[in-house]
């Protein structure tokens, strides 16, 4: 009764590598299913590029449809690779403590402009609040 699941041996495919050998053995399934595999990982990629612009996790989107490519386009692995190692150079760059001192005292400087801004149009305008507007032919 008491069974122990045996993990099979590195050497015995999975079920899906067993699936996919299977495919690859008949042309038109093959075909078919790189068409296929085309399709989503260009859909997920282009998706990734519009939120580059748009709102959205445009670098993830990329990513994941490069990966998707990657299982079945050796141009696509290239194109992994690549961006992974891009990655692995931007994130070394922002770890440069030099840079991060610099991002700080950048980011700091435009807050600062940004509040005297703020205070400077509450000077010359002052504060008038949407419902404390007498005239509501303001607003038609």
């Amino acid at each position: 009764m008491n069974e122990e699941k045996v993990a099979p041996s590195p050497e015995e495919p999975g079920p899906f590598h067993r699936f996919r050998d299977r495919v690859r053995r008949n042309p038109l399934l093959n075909t078919a299913w790189r068409a296929a595999v085309f399709a989503v990982g260009a859909t997920v990629l282009i998706g990734g590029l519009i939120m580059m612009v748009t709102p959205g996790p445009g670098l993830v989107g990329i990513v994941v449809g490069l990966a998707i490519l990657a299982t079945e386009f050796a141009w696509a692995q290239r194109a992994l690779h690549r961006a992974k190692s891009a990655a692995d150079r931007a994130k070394e760059k922002a770890f440069d403590p030099r840079k991060r001192r610099r991002n700080a005292v950048l980011g700091t400087l435009a807050a600062v402009v940004l509040a005297a801004a703020v205070a400077a149009y509450l000077v010359f305008y002052g504060l008038t609040l949407p419902w404390d507007i007498e005239d509501p032919t303001f607003w038609t």
